[in-house]
């Protein structure tokens, strides 16, 4: 049967105490948090979990953490994308190693790759480091800067990447999406990556999605996924319209910091981002937390910033 995962799936944040150094330890509360809101599994190390400005001593660290605070209760993805093609490969065989359900890689955004057979070697070299673990393509053109059709690049690196699962899909390109569960007669996963629209990835036929507002307000997209699967479309949207208004509060208090600043308004303190990333100010969590008030999303109640 082919790689599957299904539900939600969180793009866990990193913890990090004032200094901007790891609080591994935090980890364990989040983990409870997921299995307390229905969230389905972990994609660790990506985007939200700051990827890039972590060392790969670093990554490796919470990877480890992550495998021990599942417990077998959830699956763990590990992205190991990196723009230096060692640092994957270790990274890879390492998340291999500590037993990740799946391992994803976006793709290099400084030397870029020229065409989809360029990247899917790319992506072949890493997959090879963990060749009896799944394997998913990382797309997430709005931060690579690479925009190749996904589809095709699913055609023409499936032959030399056995393990192949899919793709992380954070694109609003609904076209490519809609071609890539085509390809080899629905073969592959194909998980959501944009929480804002993730109704219309339902739509077309996703079953799993990951995404960086699950950390904290799963249960609204728990609501949208079971009125979508009642036929119940008019709650969906609903819904939908609530989780979009929400999102776009967070991109206007600027993405990761207003994130890791949800975080402990719910009462689970993962401290700030890591520069060049600016923490929020207290004055703009405070005003955060008040543009927040009017929605019922959380998986825990906020705390007054005050």
């Amino acid at each position: 049967m082919p790689h599957r995962l299904t539900g939600l799936i969180a793009a866990a944040v990193t913890p990090m105490d004032a200094e901007g150094g790891l609080r591994l330890e935090i980890i364990d509360a989040l983990a409870e948090l997921y299995v307390e809101s229905g969230v389905a599994g972990v994609f660790a190390c990506g985007t939200t979990g700051e990827c890039h400005s972590l060392a790969t001593s670093e990554r490796k660290g919470v990877a480890e953490r992550w495998m021990s605070a599942s417990q077998g209760r959830f699956p763990v993805v590990v992205h190991v994308g990196h723009n230096s093609l060692p640092e994957a490969q270790e990274l890879a065989a390492h998340a291999a190693e500590c037993g990740a359900a799946a391992v994803a890689a976006m793709a290099p955004f400084f030397f870029k790759p020229a065409d989809v057979a360029a990247l899917a070697d790319y992506c072949a070299r890493i997959a090879a480091a963990a060749p009896e673990t799944p394997f998913y393509f990382y797309h997430i053109p709005g931060m690579t800067g690479v925009s190749l059709p996904v589809a095709e690049f699913l055609r023409q690196a499936a032959p030399n990447i056995p393990d192949l699962a899919g793709v992380k899909f954070t694109s609003t390109n609904l076209h490519d999406y809609q071609e890539c569960l085509a390809v080899a007669e629905g073969r592959f996963d194909l998980l959501f990556g944009h929480d804002e629209i993730l109704l219309a990835g339902l739509a077309l036929g996703a079953k799993g999605a990951i995404g960086s507002t699950y950390n904290f307000a799963a249960p609204v997209y728990r609501r949208i996924m079971s009125a979508f699967e009642a036929g119940d479309l008019e709650t969906a949207r609903r819904e939908q319209s609530l989780a979009a208004a929400m999102v776009r509060v967070l991109l206007d208090f600027g993405g990761v910091p207003a994130c890791k600043a949800i975080m402990q308004l719910i009462g689970i303190d993962c401290g700030p981002p890591r520069s060049p990333l600016r923490p929020l100010s207290e004055s703009e969590v405070a005003a955060l937390c008040d543009a927040l008030q009017p929605f019922d999303v959380f998986a825990r109640p906020l705390a007054s910033a005050g």
